[in-house]
């Protein structure tokens, strides 16, 4: 993608004008406008963006690979539990899922101003323990690959990486001019495609798109959880998305894009669950 302004701009309204995408973003955005109304909302909006958070934790970790309980999830986010002291692979796995989309809640004032010192701290929090410490929070660079999302296809080398992140820090700053489901969807897509970090991509991808649904105003309570969207249909169904919107087909991108969109309805639905849980005190 493009890094002059006016041009991303105008692929991103191009996108939003693909056939069949304005009927998804105005059913994104009822979905998570039912959520914002909910009574739930009216005093207790923390404890249920806290409950979002574990569950999309859980989810974004399963989309890894990584099956960890929810009850052990929302342990740690509070800080009743703790992981070992030697987690096994899979736990350091959830881990880096807990710990970024926790910390997706302190990066949305930053996503859409400074989005490479977001970018950053999440890596942090997602790949602590996955990897040599001197690659935490910063881009591949020469003679560093990935070998993540390989259905994707190669990775960009490093000097294709650093037009890439130029691209993808215009679309995260674009501003209200773009429905912000087509913004999360593609900033959320390119972080996957370019995989800017050696280990950590997807998590990071994900925690972004969390921390832009609240930042553009899709769902400012930030209650939707939109990882177990993307979770509810399916690793492959993911993987297969993500796949044709990188052949750059104006069919592909909207195929993404409309997988994204049933994402944040799903997710909207699980947070009018947590939300009736609250109302109840019901949650776990």
């Amino acid at each position: 993608m493009s890094t002059s302004p006016a041009q991303v701009l105008a692929s991103l309204n191009g996108i939003a004008a693909l056939p069949g995408i304005a009927d998804k973003i105005a059913a994104a955005r009822e979905a998570c406008e039912q959520v914002r109304w909910h009574e739930a909302l009216r005093r207790r909006i923390p404890e249920a963006s806290a409950e979002s958070r574990v569950r999309g934790a859980q989810a974004s970790a399963a989309l890894e690979g990584a099956t960890v309980p929810l009850d052990l999830v929302r342990d740690v986010m509070r800080g009743a539990a703790q992981w070992p002291l030697q987690p096994d692979p899979v736990e350091r796995v959830a881990r880096g899922a807990v710990q970024a989309t926790a910390e997706s809640e302190h990066v949305r004032s930053l996503v859409t101003s400074a989005p490479l010192q977001a970018l950053a701290r999440l890596h942090v929090a997602a790949a602590s323990g996955l990897g040599p410490d001197e690659q935490l929070g910063r881009p591949r660079v020469e003679g560093e690959g990935s070998a993540e999302f390989t259905d994707l296809g190669v990775a960009p080398d490093a000097g294709e990486l650093r037009a890439r992140l130029g691209g993808l820090v215009a679309v995260m700053t674009v501003g209200a001019s773009v429905p912000a489901l087509v913004v999360t969807a593609v900033a959320h897509a390119e972080i996957a495609t370019v995989r800017p970090f050696v280990r950590g991509n997807g998590v990071v991808a994900r925690a972004v798109e969390r921390a832009l649904v609240q930042a553009t105003g899709l769902d400012p309570t930030g209650v939707v959880v939109t990882e177990a969207g993307h979770a509810a249909q399916g690793g492959p169904a993911y993987l297969g998305a993500l796949a044709a919107y990188g052949t750059g087909t104006p069919e592909g991108v909207a195929l993404w894009v409309g997988h994204c969109a049933e994402a944040v309805v799903a997710g909207a639905q699980a947070g009018q669950q947590i939300c009736d849980a609250v109302r109840a005190g019901r949650l776990g």
